[in-house]
């Protein structure tokens, strides 16, 4: 449970730590949320790993696949459309309770 707290910590804190940009600027895929999470599940079968608010407007979601090692990061608007901000393969759950040379 803290392996996933920690890993999941890093992941929102690096999303926050980005300065805000219309998903058109960064030139991010959007689509209704139902739709991408359909795509997920069938194609690359992620499901839910963690998620949180961003702030009052955003809901950000981590999509992982132990089967496949895909994960997927998005944002999820109040209009149901969601922003795709990252996308990957090789996904690992966090082995470390501390990052080497992270004080703390």
């Amino acid at each position: 449970m803290f392996k996933r707290l920690c890993s999941t910590a890093l992941i929102f804190g690096a999303a926050a730590l980005a300065p805000p940009q219309p998903a058109a600027a960064q030139g991010l895929s959007c689509l209704p949320r139902d739709a991408l999470v359909e795509r997920l599940e069938g194609r690359y079968r992620e499901h839910l790993a963690g998620g949180g608010l961003q702030n009052a407007q955003q809901l950000l979601e981590v999509w992982t696949s132990a089967e496949t090692g895909t994960f997927t990061v998005f944002i999820t608007r109040p209009d149901g459309v969601s922003c795709i901000v990252a996308t990957g393969q090789h996904w690992n759950e966090a082995t470390q309770t501390r990052l080497d040379g992270v004080a703390g």
